[in-house]
């Protein structure tokens, strides 16, 4: 099974448990970022409050076809209970019909409250959503 992780990391906490992870599957890898890095002070005023709303924030471009894949494997962090606005970004770029796994990566609470909203976040687009977890990290 040909399996691709799409990982967005604010702290580099993501990154590294997305390169552990892409490595004990012999998967690649894609990190997306965003357009304009939000400081501190922007991720915390600006971006936590999107991520509350499920609001989007403006992505580069990823190189990867993911039609190409069998397997997506979705990484972001966890901001107020929520995955962070660049995985609702993500979202939007999974073809329909795709097997999606989700990991949550939190320092605490993690998404106990917001994975069915998550989940059906990829349902509507006709995605089987494998597996959701959430990670302390």
């Amino acid at each position: 099974m040909k399996t691709i992780i799409l990982y967005y990391s604010y702290s580099g906490k993501t990154k590294s448990l997305a390169a552990e992870k892409a490595k004990e599957l012999n998967a690649d890898i894609e990190e997306i970022t965003e357009v304009k890095r939000p400081s501190m002070f922007g991720a915390f005023f600006i971006g936590v409050p999107k991520a509350v709303k499920r609001k989007k924030t403006k992505i580069m471009p990823i190189k990867a076809d993911l039609a190409g894949f069998d397997q997506i494997i979705i990484m972001a962090p966890v901001w107020a209970s929520n995955p962070a606005p660049a995985f609702n970004s993500i979202v939007e770029l999974i073809p329909s019909g795709k097997k999606i796994e989700i990991i949550m990566v939190s320092a605490s609470s993690g998404t106990k409250s917001t994975e069915k909203g998550t989940i059906e976040l990829l349902t509507a687009r006709e995605c089987e959503v494998t597996r959701y977890s959430d990670v302390k990290a």
